[in-house]
């Protein structure tokens, strides 16, 4: 009986103390991304953001994880809460890591998500313009600039106003 407990308070402790480094995270929920386990994906991105927010591998996570929402493979969510979910993601990693390589394409994918999945016209204008003021030069700028341009407009709009444009 006494063994049984050691061994029970031996597991406990070593099973409690092996923290994966954000590496091993960052690496699960890849592999899990592979096989499209996107909720196992989903709880190591979380894990990884949550015991790592400091790590470099933060913002990439936060990209995956958003993008994982955007294209509604968590199947217990509806389609609107999946993009909700994304755009919460996106902005958080403009938000909290605004150094980082993703911060840029976090506030553009928010403000597309907005416009053109939740036709939310006025909260995908706040942001395209956030972005345009806050990165002029990025190579999304010509995008976000052309999304303003054409808020609203179906494609065979779109087509027509280009071809109008070339005459």
């Amino acid at each position: 009986m006494k063994s049984i407990i050691a061994f029970l308070i031996l597991l406990v402790v070593f099973g409690c103390s092996a923290k994966k480094s954000d590496k091993e995270l960052f690496d699960t929920a890849k592999a899990d991304l592979k096989v499209q386990k996107y909720p196992e994906a989903v709880v190591s991105f979380e894990e990884l953001i949550k015991e790592h927010p400091d790590s470099e591998l933060a913002p990439e996570a936060l990209s995956e994880e958003a993008s994982i929402y955007q294209n509604k493979q968590i199947k217990n969510l509806s389609e609107k809460e999946n993009l909700e979910k994304s755009i919460e993601l996106f902005k958080k990693i403009h938000d909290d890591y605004p150094k980082s390589e993703f911060a840029p394409s976090g506030l553009f994918m928010a403000g597309f998500i907005y416009a053109n999945d939740l036709q939310d016209y006025d909260a995908a204008t706040k942001i395209y313009h956030q972005f345009l003021k806050e990165y002029p030069d990025n190579e999304l700028a010509a995008s976000a600039q052309a999304e303003l341009d054409n808020m609203g407009l179906s494609p065979e709009e779109i087509l027509s106003r280009n071809m109008a444009k070339e005459k």
